[in-house]
């Protein structure tokens, strides 16, 4: 590849052109011929063709070469000339009297033949310009279709590569492959980009060595991503293993390499399809010190269709009302008797033809495709349109939190949305209550922060879930807009086993005593966990001590009681 692409320079405002003849005669006709036109070197002989070369190559625009010359001959310092990938993109054009020669010297690289006697100037001229220019196209492609860094395809034309490969031999066996280093963020971090850019090189290298020899391809995705496309290999570790111990890794900056592959590629699924396979397989061993390999497999398949079909029955979901609100109730327990005093707002789906969907199936697929977006405002829109027909039904409204996602949090239309929906059914920011994850918190957390305390300006008061599984540090707590601690319900269950250890939901306890805001524990499910909670300063529980999630229609029963009691 051309450095700093050095050959469509000029010398004197002309292109470079070194002919290499050793009849005076001759190298004077092409004097007068080329003069005007181009910037002009001679050598009699072959070692003397070698020196000048050396010395141009990188501004050379082309070699005319005469066969026939003292020193190294023609064909042979053509043969030198294509085997040195320094100059292997000159282009060369052979002149000679010998037609026989013709065939041979394009099979050894040359990309022209101008035969002696010489054709007419202009002929001359057309061919030299027609080849300059032909070089030039080749070079730019080659700059476009190649990784800076590297020197391996980039994705774009490494993908259009595939589809030409399956066509030259649709009947071989192939496998997609995507390889990445682990962490590669740290090695950056810990020992500067220079040295990272090193490591990618290298990975590079290895992997552009292995495969060609196998006679695949290869190129850098983004970043510490690599694809691959080769012939189907048998051992995936042995491959892994290979390149890992030829980047000759020491002990102190390893290089940890993992992959995915998609075996034996189905050619009726579209190439890009079938690195998204590979990176399947691949995510499944991510974090892993243990596995450096993946294989898609019909597992993975099966998956994959039942998320596609998730996805492509979600606008019809949406339009027929399958997603339905469950309300699970909270019960403040510090009083005399647990008290209602809000509920949680659980998205449940109804499939046709899947039947009821675990929100564990389909939340994450759609939190990672952005459907999340819409199903949040779904969500919300139900809860607002319930409140408000318990508020016309019983002149008495319970708050219901409902979940917003991080992905929510990068919606610029989001505090305008809550304020019509708000003003639509004539609700209070006091009758919902926003739930945002912890993790929420840690990733982005300037943007996140800013656009909670825009939340929290509006009125709403947030609640943060899952807390204790983010990994926020104390000091950062400390400064979160938060007006409650939800504790995961991971923590209840462990901490309420047989040797009971409720060390760490005292630490949060305390915590939330520091920063004067309610703690609530979820996922309570006996009067044990309830009594030892309330002990501890617990301020609100929900789980199926109480109950589970449940239909709006069947959570009214908490609604009349709780007049009941306060009417008593």
């Amino acid at each position: 590849m051309l450095r700093n692409n050095d050959r469509f320079k000029t010398r004197n405002g002309k292109k470079l052109i070194l002919v290499v003849e050793d009849e005076l005669i001759n190298r004077e006709m092409l004097k007068v011929i080329l003069e005007e036109d181009y910037d002009i070197l001679f050598a009699e002989d072959g070692l003397k063709a070698q020196e000048i070369i050396e010395e141009n190559k990188e501004f050379l625009s082309v070699i005319l070469l005469d066969l026939m010359i003292p020193g190294i001959d023609g064909k042979h310092l053509l043969t030198e000339l294509k085997s040195d990938t320094s100059t292997a993109n000159i282009p060369v054009i052979v002149m000679t009297a010998d037609q026989k020669s013709e065939v041979e010297c394009l099979d050894l690289g040359a990309v022209d033949f101008i035969p002696k006697p010489y054709p007419a100037k202009p002929v001359i001229l057309a061919r030299i310009r027609r080849t300059i220019e032909l070089n030039e196209d080749r070079q730019i492609i080659k700059v476009t279709e190649r990784d800076n860094l590297t020197g391996l395809y980039n994705r774009d034309f490494f993908l259009q590569y595939c589809q030409q490969h399956d066509k030259l031999h649709p009947e071989k066996a192939m496998d997609a492959m995507i390889i990445d280093i682990n962490h590669f963020r740290m090695i950056n971090e810990r020992y500067g980009k220079a040295y990272g850019d090193e490591v990618l090189i290298s990975v590079g290298e290895q992997l552009r060595q292995y495969i060609n020899d196998k006679g695949g391809i290869v190129c850098r995705r983004n970043s510490d991503t690599f694809l691959a496309y080769c012939p189907h290999l048998d051992d995936y570790d042995a491959f892994i293993n290979s390149i890992s111990m030829k980047l000759g890794n020491d002990s102190e900056n390893t290089v940890r390499l993992r992959m995915g592959v998609y075996p034996d590629v189905d050619k009726s699924v579209e190439i890009e399809r079938r690195f998204d396979r590979a990176k399947l397989a691949c995510d499944t061993i991510r974090n892993s010190f243990n596995r450096k390999t993946a294989v898609y497999d019909k597992q993975m398949y099966e998956k994959e269709m039942y998320e596609v079909q998730l996805i492509e029955s979600f606008p019809k979901a949406i339009k027929e009302e399958q997603f339905v609100v469950y309300y699970q109730p909270k019960f403040n327990i510090q009083g005399e008797r647990p008290v209602l005093a809000s509920a949680e707002a659980l998205v449940r789906w109804t499939h046709p033809e899947l039947g009821m969907i675990s929100p564990g199936d389909f939340i994450p697929l759609f939190e990672t495709n952005g459907l999340i977006l819409h199903l949040d405002r779904y969500v919300w829109t139900m809860v607002a349109r319930q409140l408000r027909a318990w508020k016309d039904r019983y002149g008495f409204t319970i708050p219901v939190s409902v979940n917003v996602s991080r992905v929510d949090m990068f919606d610029p239309e989001l505090l305008e949305s809550f304020r019509q929906l708000l003003n639509e059914y004539e609700l209070t920011t006091s009758e919902f209550l926003l739930e945002i994850t912890e993790s929420a918190y840690t990733q982005d957390s300037n943007q996140i922060i800013t656009k909670v305390s825009e939340l929290r300006d509006m009125g709403f008061k947030i609640e943060m879930d899952d807390f204790g599984t983010g990994y926020s540090s104390l000091n950062m707590i400390s400064t979160l807009p938060i007006d409650a601690l939800k504790i995961d319900m991971r923590f209840i269950k462990d901490a309420f086993k047989e040797n009971k250890d409720t060390r760490i939901i005292e630490v949060i306890i305390d915590i939330a005593d520091y920063l004067k805001v309610p703690v609530i524990a979820e996922g309570v499910e006996t009067e044990q966990q309830l009594t030892s909670l309330k002990e501890m300063g617990c301020d609100i529980v929900q789980g199926y001590y109480f109950s589970k999630a449940i239909p709006a229609d069947e959570f009214v029963k908490f609604i009349e009681e709780e007049i009941k009691l306060r009417n008593a």
